[in-house]
Formats: C-alpha cells, sequence, structure tokens
C-alpha cells in the first residue's frame, strides 16, 4: 500500500484533517490533525482513524499502523 492512498482513505473520513504519512511500504506512522479530534478520548481519536483503513488492514495489504492524533490546538503547543 502506498502512503499517498493511507492519506486519502484517511481524509475521506475525516475531511476537515491534516494527513501525514510516512512508511517503507510494510510499517506506516501516521500523523492526523483534525479539530474532530477536540472531545475524543486518545482511544476513539485512534478507532476514528483505524475506521478509515480496518478494509485494509483486515485483507492484510496494510500491516502495521503507528498514529498520532491530535487536535489543531494540542498539534500547535506539542511542536
Amino acid at each position: 500500500m502506498d502512503l499517498n492512498t493511507i492519506k486519502q482513505l484517511i481524509e475521506s473520513k475525516i475531511p476537515d484533517a491534516q494527513v501525514d504519512v510516512k512508511g517503507d511500504g510494510y510499517h506506516f506512522q501516521v500523523v492526523v490533525i483534525s479539530d474532530a479530534f477536540e472531545t475524543k478520548s486518545p482511544v476513539a481519536r485512534q478507532q476514528m482513524v483505524y475506521q478509515a483503513v480496518m478494509p485494509h488492514i483486515q485483507s492484510g495489504e496494510l500491516h502495521a499502523l503507528s498514529i498520532t492524533a491530535r487536535t489543531q490546538q494540542e498539534w500547535g503547543t506539542s511542536q
């Protein structure tokens, strides 16, 4: 699976998100910044991202995904 496909899948489920994807074709790291995470727990945020790619995880096409999910404000203060 390529980086752009993962980015598009996440953006399709979280439309206002800024998504950055890195990886080697097998292990991927995603950073998703969205105010849709505002009232969500860390687990709920990861679930939102996983929903976008779940069919590809279930098929084995996408194996390992590390997720950082932050709001705009959280991301700004962590930089």
